[in-house]
């Protein structure tokens, strides 16, 4: 039992070394607020995928119109995937484009962002989802990043507050979620993005060949085709700026939340292999320290890692949870114990359930 003990006691000392690491990152990333906004605005052009969104998407359409950005510097385009509601009624009233997937390339979301940005006018692009709410100054934090070379860029996509277990669990993983993947992208190793706030120069995601090279799985037009720009080294950009989060409903329900993550999971198998490596070794850590305190009854000296690792991860979370867009209150502790204990589920899940959209 003393050797167990010596084993945890060594990767709780991991663990804290590579949270520590995340954490200085996190707290030493640059906000951009220092950055000013060029006079000279870019023409951009936003493509939103919708398919049955009819509860959603006046949501999105009223907080498009707020945008705080000229007229003639923007348009929206909006592909309605043969939706069976009036979610195409609603487009066609909202006076933006509405385009139909009709004759599509590609299977389900990337075959109709892919439509919606060939009938894109305008050199560069920004992706969000059907049921979220883009904030006022979008557009103009992203010229801003484009106009200093970019060739991607993606920002924070968090949950509005849930009042279920589902939508709080749902979203404290949203904020681990976004912590690796912000801290990877500030340490020049980004492999990952939330496709409800992303954007690309058109010219370089037609040098990526579009999203032809990212069909392994029908999600991923976000993660995939950042792994695809990694690897053709171009210039990739995460905006950490409360004023550049994109909101969306949390799932409400764990049948929801599991399948969700079920998909995303399925996702990260297609990483780079560095990627999937690294967070291999990360994710199995957190599950064997987090495990471990079911055999404390048996070797009581494992409390201690088990204490080091949670009481770790409670205070970033704490110290984080602001800068992406959350607020936990005194809930964490729990929400952290779940999220690690569903990580072996959402493993399991993926490994079962089949590819949709919607």
């Amino acid at each position: 039992m003393i050797i167990l003990a010596a084993a945890f006691f060594l990767l709780s000392f991991i663990y804290v070394i590579f949270s520590s690491l995340i954490h200085y990152t996190l707290l030493n990333a640059p906000s951009g607020k220092e950055k000013q906004s060029s006079q000279d605005t870019l023409q951009i052009s936003v493509i939103i995928a919708a398919k049955n969104e009819e509860a959603n998407i006046p949501r999105l359409i009223s907080s498009l119109k707020k945008l705080n950005y000229p007229e003639n510097k923007f348009e929206v385009i909006i592909v309605d995937d043969n939706s069976t509601d009036s979610t195409r009624d609603i487009i066609s009233e909202s006076g933006f484009k509405l385009v139909r997937a009709e004759n599509k390339n590609l299977p389900a979301k990337k075959g109709a962002l892919e439509l919606g940005i060939k009938k894109a006018s305008f050199d560069f692009i920004l992706i969000t989802d059907a049921d979220c709410v883009v904030p006022a100054d979008w557009l103009t934090i992203a010229s801003d990043y484009f106009s200093s070379g970019t060739d991607f860029v993606f920002g924070a996509a968090p949950y509005f507050k849930g009042n279920t277990l589902a939508a709080k669990v749902a979203s404290f993983e949203n904020l681990r979620i976004h912590m690796l993947m912000f801290a990877a992208a500030f340490l020049g190793k980004p492999y990952s993005a939330a496709g409800r706030n992303f954007g690309f120069k058109k010219e370089s995601f037609e040098k990526l060949n579009g999203y032809n090279n990212t069909t392994e799985t029908l999600s991923g037009d976000d993660d995939l085709l950042l792994r695809e720009a990694v690897k053709r080294k171009m210039k990739i950009k995460p905006i950490l700026r409360n004023n550049f989060f994109v909101f969306s409903d949390a799932p409400e329900d764990f049948k929801t939340y599991f399948k969700q993550k079920a998909r995303h999971v399925k996702t990260s198998r297609y990483y780079s292999k560095g990627a999937q490596a690294t967070l291999a070794i990360w994710h199995s850590i957190n599950i064997l320290i987090t495990f471990s305190v079911f055999l404390i009854p048996f070797a009581p000296l494992l409390f201690f890692p088990f204490f080091i690792k949670f009481t770790a991860d409670t205070a970033y979370a704490v110290v984080h949870q602001k800068k992406f867009g959350f607020k936990f209150g005194f809930g964490i502790p729990l929400y952290q114990f779940m999220y690690e204990l569903f990580l072996v589920v959402h493993f399991v899940n993926s490994l079962f359930r089949e590819d949709n959209w919607r």
